[in-house]
């Protein structure tokens, strides 16, 4: 026991860094999780397909760029909140921050499954209704 008491304290630079990211997370999350939840439009989960993002983009290499470095970002999240599950920090909200900016394949699907979720559409409609907007237009929480 005494050695796992030394080596915390030869990390105490780790783990305070780690507390202060983990409070600074926790702050913009309270803060940007309800701006983008308030911006959705309100068939975002209904609608068949999406259209793809490039279309509407005239400069495709900086599309590009963005689009990495956003996919950068949330498979850093990711592994983040993963971290943060056994470190000091909200883990599971960090993963979900991560899972919502990256892209990969079945993730429409999993955000369809969500939301089907009573509490989570509740939660959802929620914000909006602070927010002044109209509530989402949810999957049948059947199919």
């Amino acid at each position: 026991m005494s050695e796992f008491v030394g080596w915390m304290r030869d990390h105490q630079v780790f783990f305070q860094t780690m507390g202060v990211v983990s409070i600074g997370m926790f702050v913009v999350s309270m803060v940007v999780f309800p701006l983008v939840v308030a911006s959705l439009p309100t068939d975002y989960f209904v609608r068949g397909k999406r259209a793809p993002a490039h279309r509407r983009r005239r400069h495709p290499v900086v599309w590009v760029l963005l689009t990495v470095m956003k996919n950068i970002f949330g498979f850093a999240l990711i592994l983040a909140g993963v971290a943060m599950l056994v470190l000091p920090g909200q883990g599971i909200l960090t993963i979900l921050m991560g899972v919502a900016l990256a892209n990969f394949p079945g993730k429409f699907t999993l955000e369809r499954r969500l939301v089907r979720q009573p509490a989570v559409g509740r939660a959802l409609n929620r914000i909006r209704e602070i927010a002044g907007k109209v509530h989402l237009e949810l999957p049948p929480s059947g199919g």
